[in-house]
């Protein structure tokens, strides 16, 4: 009744969107989201703010391996 919500793993079209992490060059601050592979549209899905938050990332939508990092 009060315990931890379980999360359950959403979905992306790998044939339509790649993960990646876009990266500031100045301040350095990183974003997880999705690149749309037809127009290069980049959609946010969550700050990173450290190793944590990317293993909730990769947890929330089930990617495994390396996620490749845009700037």
């Amino acid at each position: 009744m009060f315990g931890r919500k379980k999360q359950s793993v959403l979905t992306y079209d790998p044939a339509v969107e790649k993960p990646v992490i876009k990266a500031s060059i100045c301040n350095g601050e990183q974003t997880a989201g999705f690149v749309n592979l037809s127009s290069n549209h980049f959609r946010e899905d969550m700050l990173i703010r450290g190793a944590e938050d990317l293993y909730i990332f990769k947890q929330r939508y089930g990617i495994e391996g390396d996620i490749e990092k845009i700037y």
